[in-house]
């Protein structure tokens, strides 16, 4: 079983050259991810930030989070713990104001319910920041990607955009903008008289990447740096079908009206920038530095 480490971020780690054995590969790997347990770290650095006063446990951030995304959310085959660029990037945000971090697996198409229901303090899980979503939450904004398609090698049905798959098979992960997207684009084939788009939603990240190891969709639709991981993952199996689209910024998601949790973690991520920790953990995972955002915002009053 090959664990997913930051080193290993663009690593080829199937070495296998048919496509049996790299199907198998990805399905061991997937199912250990989807037996991952929360995961809480400690810290005795001293606080640089005031830590809110309305943490859910004395002296933890206790963070939802989708661990089935990576490389932002996974989980490490060989420990068991969540493990990424957001994971690490909270947990080090938390340690800035005292406080340990509690990595708790959420179901991405409810993780805003459960964060407003109060099981979390915050939620980060790659969420992108949407009209729709701002009525609901707040959010710090603190990575930018954008959409992109993954497909078998060859790419055989010449794709380039989810508007060239009408009457095709897309496999997305439930409640991403990804679906909205394959959705509104079936709906422009209908209007166009062409055949709608056969979209196959599941829960989990990894289970639909699975629908393209199997044959069983044409290409998946989720955020470019997903699709770049998988790519990577998989020399020669799969390939990026056109381009990036729609990149927008994705936030660190705070209940609405939080003043107390919102200005923490504000100030926090506002510190990771200053103080190169932000930059640091780019490199450390092989991101682009287009994924970045670009300003230190100041904290913003809550009303």
């Amino acid at each position: 079983m090959h664990s997913f480490s930051p080193q290993k971020r663009f690593r080829p780690l199937f070495r296998a050259t048919v496509f049996l054995g790299a199907a198998l590969a990805l399905m061991m790997v997937f199912a250990a991810c989807g037996n991952s347990t929360p995961t809480t770290t400690t810290t005795t650095q001293k606080a640089a930030i005031t830590a809110p006063t309305d943490l859910i446990a004395a002296g933890t951030l206790t963070v939802g989070s989708d661990t089935t995304y990576p490389p932002q959310e996974f989980v490490d085959t060989t420990t068991g713990q969540a493990t990424g660029f957001d994971i690490d990037l909270i947990t080090k945000m938390a340690a800035s104001m005292g406080l340990k971090v509690n990595i708790v697996k959420a179901d991405f198409s409810t993780i805003i319910d459960s964060l407003n229901a109060k099981r979390y303090d915050v939620v980060i899980s790659a969420m992108t920041i949407n009209p729709d979503r701002q009525k609901q939450v707040d959010f710090v904004p603190y990575f930018s990607a954008g959409e992109s398609l993954l497909v078998p090698k060859g790419n055989p049905k010449h794709l380039t955009s989810i508007n060239d798959a009408c009457g095709l098979k897309i496999g997305v992960q439930s409640g991403t903008v990804e679906q909205d997207d394959a959705n509104a684009a079936s709906s422009a084939c209908t209007k166009a008289g062409k055949p709608a788009i056969t979209i196959t939603p599941l829960q989990d990240q990894t289970a639909v990447v699975q629908l393209l190891v199997q044959g069983r969709v044409d290409a998946t639709y989720q955020d470019s740096p997903v699709t770049d991981y998988y790519n990577s993952l998989n020399p020669g199996q799969f390939e990026v079908g056109g381009s990036v689209v729609n990149a927008a910024p994705e936030g660190i998601v705070v209940r609405k009206n939080d003043k107390s949790m919102f200005d923490a973690i504000q100030a926090s991520f506002n510190l990771m920038k200053s103080n190169g920790t932000y930059d640091q953990l780019f490199s450390q995972w092989h991101l682009s530095d287009s994924q970045k955002v670009s300003d230190v915002r100041p904290n913003r009053d809550v009303a």
